[in-house]
Parts: structure tokens; sequence; C-alpha cells
């Protein structure tokens, strides 16, 4: 179909327009399903304007690309929200090795052509660079998440060597400096492809020593390198779209970095830096009290809640990995049959991406009205007879406040420990994500109930209820 450039730059800019109303959309659970839409639609306009522009003139890539919405579908039906952080990791992966392929085709076509340009250079350094380095930081990302492989590299604990630090910052300035020297002599495949393996390498060396605690800020900076390496690649192929979509993301995945960071009072810099989880449990001066803690049973639970008027709920991932969900929604409306006033507190970094516990609520119907974020409800924390934390930990520990010891000081969090009574449902007394012991477990205020959170959060339920066992 033969269009007028500039009836192409409109199109173009009307699919710009749907994914920036897209992102805004997904600000918040509300309008998050109208975003998903309009990003969507904006995407296929994309796709199909670009199918028609005149400079295509072969079809079979469409081949790959069925087959990959294909994949897409099958996956997107089979994966779990406890998985939904990997598998964003494992996209992030792919947009990198994407720009690399890219990047490496336009050299061999431009040389074959003749001299490479000197702004082209640039173009192909960059986007092969953040390509290659989002790809294996995204694997290594991928890896810390599953949690499942036996590979050290992949290990959630930070994995340390001698000189890192210094490791990293020679790699960043060989980096910088072929860069350089491929756009003066841009000829030169050498410099092109060492350059492209340095970033491989950089990728796998950044992420590594980065613990656990810090993996969902990991993604979310991952996510932003995806987008530059796209922005990159557009510049490459002389596509505005993509230079635009990629810069959304981008900017989008900078600003998210940037407000988790805050929520976890750390600075991207001692993220990137790494370190922060897997330490060992806390030792202050306390150590006694800690030894004793207290447990209830799901009867006692379900008594002191239904006879309460004002109960707080504090979803974490331990919700996430039993899928209970739609059973804490049994919880919340046998409550609210009863009187009893119930909400929900949402920590920004609780589960391990942002979002997580609002999607998850919102998956089993639970009104949005009654989901409050941390910093909506933490004055109102002393004014609820029952907290009951599902899989929370270190979202909820009060030595973030107290104890300059943990390194988990300064950073804010549910002060759950506030509520006149607190009830742990968790597993054991295991330390979360961050490997720090939780002193919320032996406050006077707080009891332990043990157990898999859905069948725990059920046999509540029936107590309520009235239905036994």
């Amino acid at each position: 179909m033969n269009l007028s450039n500039d009836i192409y730059a409109l199109i173009y800019l009307v699919a710009s327009i749907l994914f920036i109303f897209g992102l805004k959309g997904l600000a918040s659970p509300k309008s998050a399903i109208l975003g998903n839409t309009l990003a969507m639609t904006g995407m296929a306009i994309a796709v199909i304007a670009t199918a028609i522009h005149p400079d295509v003139t072969s079809y079979w890539w469409t081949i790959a690309m069925a087959a990959g919405g294909i994949i897409g579908y099958v996956i997107a039906k089979k994966i779990t929200m406890t998985s939904m952080p990997e598998l964003v990791a494992a996209f992030h992966s792919l947009v990198g090795l994407a720009a690399v392929f890219i990047a490496v085709g336009t050299y061999f076509k431009d040389i074959n052509l003749g001299h490479i340009e000197a702004l082209t250079a640039v173009e192909l350094s960059l986007g092969s660079a953040i390509g290659a380095l989002t790809f294996s930081g995204s694997v290594i990302a991928f890896g810390k998440l599953k949690g499942t492989f036996k590979f050290p590299l992949f290990s959630s604990n930070p994995v340390k060597f001698p000189g890192q630090h210094f490791v990293n910052l020679i790699m960043i300035l060989g980096i910088i400096g072929l860069c350089v020297y491929f756009s003066i002599n841009s000829d030169s495949l050498e410099a092109f492809l060492i350059l492209t393996a340095i970033a491989f390498i950089l990728g796998v060396t950044m992420i590594i020593p980065i613990g656990g605690a810090d993996m969902p800020v990991v993604v979310s900076m991952l996510n932003s390198y995806s987008g530059w390496a796209a922005s990159a690649t557009g510049f490459t192929l002389n596509n505005n779209l993509l230079i635009l979509t990629g810069a959304l993301v981008g900017s989008s995945g900078a600003i998210l970095s940037y407000i988790m960071c805050k929520a976890m009072n750390r600075s991207f810099i001692s993220v990137i830096l790494g370190g922060f989880g897997g330490e060992s449990a806390d030792s202050s001066d306390d150590t006694q009290v800690k030894k004793n803690y207290k447990s209830a049973g799901s009867e006692d639970v379900a008594y002191m809640m239904e006879n309460s008027s004002k109960v707080i709920i504090v979803p974490g991932y331990g919700m996430a990995v039993s899928q209970a969900q739609h059973t804490v929604k049994d919880l919340w409306q046998s409550l609210s049959d009863k009187g009893v006033e119930v909400k929900f507190a949402i920590h920004p970094v609780a589960g391990r991406m942002p979002g997580h516990m609002n999607v998850l609520l919102a998956e089993a119907d639970i009104p949005y009205d009654v989901v409050l974020e941390m910093d909506e409800v933490n004055s109102e924390f002393p004014t609820y007879d029952v907290a009951l934390i599902i899989g929370a930990n270190d979202i909820v520990n009060p030595d973030a406040l107290t104890n300059k010891s943990s390194p988990l000081y300064g950073m804010p969090i549910l002060e759950v420990h506030k509520a006149m009574q607190v009830f742990i449902c968790k597993r054991s007394m295991n330390a979360g994500y961050a490997g720090v012991d939780n002193s919320l477990f032996y406050y006077e205020n707080a009891s332990m109930v043990f157990g898999d959170a859905k069948q725990t959060i059920q046999t509540i339920v029936n107590a309520i209820k009235g239905t036994g066992h």
C-alpha cells in the first residue's frame, strides 16, 4: 500500500499516544485493564503499519512473528503469578538479544555496501553493548528469581569476587573506549565484536553480586535497559516509533527503579554495587528476647478476628506461593458479613515485582477501595484490633525503624507491630528474602501461625463460618 511518509508518521504518532496512555493506565489497578488494552491497540496499529510499509518487500518474517505470538500465548496461559518476575526477566533478555542481532546484521549489511558512517557506528555499538548487557544480566536475574538452579551464579545470595567493582569499572571504560574507537574506525569488526563480548560479561558480573532482596529493583532496572536497547535499535533502523517506544520503556523503567529504591531506602548506586541480601541473621542486643516467640492456632485467629471491629491483612510473597488470594477473598467476605471492617495493606516492594500483591488481590475481585498503600495505612495501624500477615517478612520488620545494626535499617516498612494483636502466617521461622531475622516474631503482641498460607486461611474461614475443618 503506497501511503505518503506523512501518513505513516501520523499513524506512528497515534500508536505512540496509545502507548503513553497505556502506561498511564497501568499506574493504577482500577485502570490497568484499559491501559493494557490501549497499549495492545497501539502495538497492533504499529505492526500493521510497518507490515504495509513500501520498504517491506518480503514477508517471510511473519512466520517467525506468528510462531513467537503462539509461544507467547501458551506461556501467558500457563504462567502463574509467582513466576511472573522471572518471566519478565526472561522477556527482557530476548529484547536485549534482539538488539544485538539487529546491530550485528546491520553491520554486515552496511559493510557490504561500503563504508559505515561514524554516526551509524555509534548507534550500532551502543545498541549492541546495551543489548548484550541486558541479555546476560536478565539471564542471571531469571536464574536468581527462579531459585531452582544449582549453578552458583544463580544463587539468590550475593556472589562476590575480589576486586569486582574495579573489574566492572575497567570493563565499562573498555566498552566506552571501544565504542569511540569503532566510531572512528567503523570497518573494525574486531572492535565491534570485542565490545559486545565485554558487555555480555559485564551483564553477568554486574548482577551476580546483587542479593535476592534487591531483585525487584534489578528487574525494573533491566526493563529500563531493554528500553534503551530498543531505542538505540530504532536509530539503527531509522524507525521513529521504535525510538519513541524504547525511550518510553527506558524512562518508565528508570523512574520505577527510583521509586522502588526510595521505598527500600536504597540508592540506585548501592543496588548496582550489590551485596544486599543473604546476610546472616540479625544479632542485635536483644537476642535473649528473640529466643522466645508465641504461636497460635487457626481457631484462635478466627475467634480474635470475628470479635474485632477492625482487621488489617498484609499479604506477601507467601500468599503468592500458596495461591491463597481467593481464600483470602473468602476471609474478607466472611468477616465483612459479620460487620468487621477489613482492609488490606500493601508495601511498594511486596512480593517479587512492583504491584505483585495488587494484581493478586484484583485477580480475586477484592474491591480496590479496601486496598491501602503504605503511606495511607501506616498512621492507622494503632486503630486495628488484629493484623494478619500472610507470608510477608522484610517489609514488616521493625528493625528497619529501630535497629541501626540491621541491613534493613532505614527502609520504610508497614508498621504492623503497632496493631493491638498481630498474627504472622508463615511456614517456619526462617528469615525473609533479605536473609535478616524478623524481630516482629518475638514481640509481645505477636503470635506465629505456622502452616501453608492457603490451608491456614481456609481453616480460619471455616472456623468463622462455623463449618469446622
